[in-house]
C-alpha cells in the first residue's frame, strides 16, 4: 500500500471459522483498528460481518508517516520502500493483536485471518463511492440482514449521527455530494463489479 493512495480493503476468517462471536468483539476489533491502523490511514466507512470485513481507506501520505515514526523510533527518512514495509507491519500488527486477544478469550490457537488482505486501489471519486456504497450494501449481499441500516456492524449510519466519529465523514459526503445524495445513492442496487473481493 503506496502513501497518500485510497483502497478498498477486504480480508476474511480462515476456513469456515467466525472472527466475531458476540458483540464485543465488534467493539474490540474497532478499538484495536483505532489504535494500529488509524495513526497510519484515514478511515472512510467499513462493515463488519461475522467471517469477514471491509474498509474504505487513505494511506496518509509521506510526511505524515515520516513524522509518525519519527517520533515514534526515532528513526531516519525512511524509503518508500521501507514505508510500504512499514504499512503492512501496520496491518499485520493489527490482526496479530486482534487474535492474540481473541485467542486467548475463546481459549483458541492459530491464525485467524487468511494470510494476504486483498486490496483495490480506488483510483477516482466515481469508484470512491462505489466502494463505500458495497462496503454498507455486504451485510444485505450476504443476507445478513434485510436492510443495511439495520446492521449494526457498519458505518452507515454513523454518518446521520452527531456522535463523534474517527470517520472522516466530511470528506465522504462531499463526494457523493451531499448528505441526501449520499441516502440516493445507497438506494441503489449493489454494483456487482465488486463481488470478485468476496
Amino acid at each position: 500500500m503506496i502513501p497518500g493512495e485510497k483502497y478498498h480493503l477486504f480480508n476474511h476468517a480462515n476456513g469456515k471459522e467466525n472472527l466475531f462471536a458476540e458483540q464485543k468483539n465488534y467493539t474490540f476489533f474497532l478499538q484495536r483498528l483505532a489504535q494500529h491502523i488509524l495513526p497510519v490511514c484515514k478511515l472512510y466507512s467499513y462493515c463488519l460481518m461475522p467471517n469477514h470485513f471491509h474498509l474504505v481507506l487513505q494511506v496518509r501520505f509521506n510526511e505524515e508517516l515520516q513524522k509518525l515514526w519519527q517520533k515514534q523510533e526515532y528513526s531516519p527518512v525512511l524509503s518508500p520502500k521501507q514505508l510500504e514495509l512499514k504499512i503492512s507491519k501496520t496491518f499485520s500488527n493489527f490482526f496479530s493483536s486482534y487474535t492474540q486477544s481473541f485467542n486467548k478469550v475463546y481459549n483458541r490457537m492459530g491464525s485467524m485471518f487468511i494470510p494476504s488482505m486483498k486490496t483495490q486501489l480506488i483510483e477516482d471519486n466515481i469508484t470512491f463511492c462505489k466502494q463505500v456504497h458495497y462496503t454498507h450494501t455486504n451485510p444485505v449481499h450476504h443476507g445478513f440482514t434485510k436492510k443495511m441500516e439495520d446492521w449494526p456492524h457498519s458505518s452507515y449510519k454513523r454518518f446521520f449521527s452527531k456522535s463523534p466519529t474517527k470517520l472522516e465523514k466530511e470528506y465522504v459526503l462531499e463526494a457523493f455530494g451531499g448528505l441526501d445524495a449520499f441516502i440516493k445513492y445507497h438506494q441503489q442496487t449493489i454494483d456487482l463489479k465488486f463481488i470478485f473481493l468476496e
